[in-house]
C-alpha cells in the first residue's frame, strides 16, 4: 500500500510530551492484536490504521494534535465498526494490561479519578463476547429473536456478581455487623440488596434490613429552588443523628424504633418500626449516601463491608459515542417516579440536576473506598425504556430548548433523545422476570420495595 500524506502531525503523550504522530505503530498495534487470534494480513492493518487517522481527522480535525488515549480509543471503534470484533476485544486486554502495569494498580476495586477502570474492561468485553456493546449489536438482538436470551444472560451476570460480593460479606465473619450496599440513584440498590439477603440466608445467616429512606425529614423542611423544586437528594435531608443514634443501639444488641417516610405526602411519622439485631444477624443498609462518612460515623469501619452499585454500561451508538451512566439511570427513574413517587417524566427529567449535584458531591468520590463493585447496567433494559419513554423527549426539546433556565434538562434530554432514537423498541416487556433488577423500575417485582 503506497503512502498517503498525513494531516496529523503530532500527539500528547500520557506524561503532557508532544511526539510525532505514527501511522505505523497503528498498524503494528492492530497487527499484533489480529495475531493473537489468527491474524495474518499485515495489509489489512494498515488499511485500518488509515481508517483510524480518518477517523481521528473527522473528529478532531486536519492538523489537531490528539492525545494518547484518542488514538487508542479511535483504534477500539474503528475495529468494532469493521466487525473486528475478535481483535478489538485483544487489542483492549492489552490496553488495559498496560495501563494496570504503567500504574501499578492491584486487580481489585481501583479507580483513577473515581473511574474503576478494570471493571470498565469487564464489562465491555462482557458486552463484546454477548453482542451487545452497540446499538447495531441490540438491535441485531431482538430482529433475531435473541432479547429474551440477552435477558437471561444478563440477569445471571448480575446475580453472579451479587453471589460474589456475598461470598466476600461471609470471608469477613464474624467482624462484619454491617453491610452497606450503595451507589448513585437508580442504579438498582434495592434489588441489589433483597438479592445479597438471599446470597447470604441461602448459607445460614440471619438479616435485618433497615431502610434509611425512612429517615427524611419532612418535604416541607428541604430547600426549595426558583422553581419551587424540593432539594431531597442531599444528605443533610436525612436525620443523620437518629440513624447513627440507632445503628449504634443496634449493634449494642437493643431494640430500636425506625420512623417512617411516606413519599406520597412527604411527611415522616416517629418509633413505627420496631428492630433489633441480635449477635447472630447481620445489619444491611441500601441508600445512596451509604458510602457518607457521618451517615455510620457512630460505627468502626472494621464493622462494615461497602458494596458500591453503578450502572457500568458499554454501549456505543452509531457515532462511536458511549451512553452515560447517569443517563442510563435517569431513564430508570422516570419511569419508577410516574408510578411510585406519582411524578411525570419531565419532573423528573428536570430535577435530576439536583440528583447529579449530591452525586458528585456525596456519593462517586468515594467509590474507590469501597470492598466490592457490582454492575448493575442490563442493555436489554433500552429498548423497554424507548417504549415507555421515548414520547417525553420531543416535548423535553421543545419546551427546553430555548429556556435559558433548564438547559440542564434540554441537554440531557437531547442526548438520550438522540440514543433511543436509534434503538429498536421493544414494547412487550413480559421477557423481563419477576425478580430482574429491571423490574425494580418498570413494576411488576416479586419483590416488596
Amino acid at each position: 500500500m503506497s503512502p498517503q500524506p498525513c494531516p496529523i502531525e503530532r500527539i500528547v503523550k500520557r506524561d503532557g510530551n508532544i511526539v510525532a504522530y505514527d501511522r505505523d505503530r497503528i498498524a503494528t498495534a492492530i497487527f499484533k492484536a489480529a495475531a493473537t487470534v489468527g491474524g495474518t494480513d499485515r495489509q489489512l492493518a494498515e488499511e485500518l490504521a488509515l481508517a483510524v487517522e480518518k477517523r481521528l481527522v473527522e473528529t478532531y480535525g486536519p492538523f489537531s494534535m490528539p492525545s494518547v488515549e484518542e488514538v487508542q480509543d479511535t483504534v477500539e471503534e474503528v475495529l468494532i465498526k469493521n466487525g473486528h470484533v475478535r481483535t478489538a476485544r485483544t487489542y483492549i486486554v492489552y490496553r488495559h494490561d498496560r495501563a494496570k502495569a504503567r500504574d501499578g494498580r492491584k486487580d481489585t476495586v481501583e479507580a483513577t479519578d473515581n473511574i474503576p477502570y478494570r471493571k470498565i474492561y469487564v464489562v465491555l468485553r462482557w458486552n463484546m463476547d454477548h453482542g451487545c456493546e452497540t446499538v447495531d449489536g441490540l438491535n441485531e438482538i431482538i430482529a433475531r429473536g435473541r432479547y429474551e436470551e440477552l435477558v437471561r444472560n444478563c440477569d445471571e451476570r448480575y446475580s453472579d456478581e451479587v453471589r460474589a460480593g456475598a461470598q466476600k460479606v461471609i470471608d469477613r465473619l464474624p467482624e462484619v455487623r454491617i453491610v452497606i450496599i450503595a451507589g448513585p440513584s437508580s442504579s438498582g440498590k434495592t434489588t441489589t440488596t433483597i438479592k445479597m439477603s438471599e446470597s447470604l440466608k441461602a448459607a445460614g445467616m440471619e438479616l435485618v434490613a433497615i431502610n434509611v429512606d425512612h429517615y427524611f425529614f419532612d418535604l416541607e423542611m428541604h430547600p426549595k429552588d426558583e422553581f419551587g423544586d424540593y432539594d431531597y437528594e442531599t444528605p443533610q435531608a436525612l436525620d443523620l443523628s437518629l440513624i447513627n443514634q440507632h445503628l449504634y443501639e443496634l449493634l449494642e444488641g437493643k431494640t430500636v424504633k425506625t420512623p417512617h417516610y411516606d413519599f406520597k405526602t412527604g411527611k415522616r411519622t416517629l418509633n413505627v418500626h420496631e428492630m433489633k439485631l441480635e449477635k447472630n444477624q447481620i445489619l444491611l443498609i441500601d441508600s445512596l449516601h451509604g458510602l457518607y462518612g457521618p451517615m455510620t460515623a457512630s460505627i468502626p469501619s472494621s464493622k462494615k463491608f461497602r458494596l458500591y452499585i453503578e450502572t457500568l454500561g458499554q454501549l456505543r451508538d452509531g457515532h462511536g459515542n458511549f451512553m452515560r451512566w447517569a443517563d442510563n439511570r435517569l431513564l430508570r427513574r422516570m419511569i419508577r417516579d410516574s408510578w411510585h413517587r406519582k411524578m411525570q417524566p419531565l419532573q423528573t427529567l428536570t430535577h435530576w440536576h439536583y440528583v447529579r449535584r449530591s452525586e458528585l458531591k456525596h456519593i462517586i468520590p468515594f467509590i474507590g473506598t469501597v470492598d466490592y463493585l457490582v454492575n448493575s447496567a442490563m442493555p436489554y433494559e433500552l429498548p423497554v425504556m424507548k417504549a415507555k419513554l421515548f414520547q417525553y423527549f420531543p416535548e423535553a426539546l421543545k419546551l427546553y430548548r430555548d429556556e435559558p433556565k433548564r438547559q440542564d434538562a434540554y441537554l440531557r434530554a437531547k442526548r438520550i433523545h438522540d440514543l433511543l432514537n436509534g434503538i429498536n423498541a421493544m414494547m412487550d416487556d413480559s421477557p423481563i422476570p419477576s425478580n430482574s433488577l429491571i423490574r425494580e423500575f418498570i413494576g411488576g417485582s416479586q419483590y416488596k420495595y
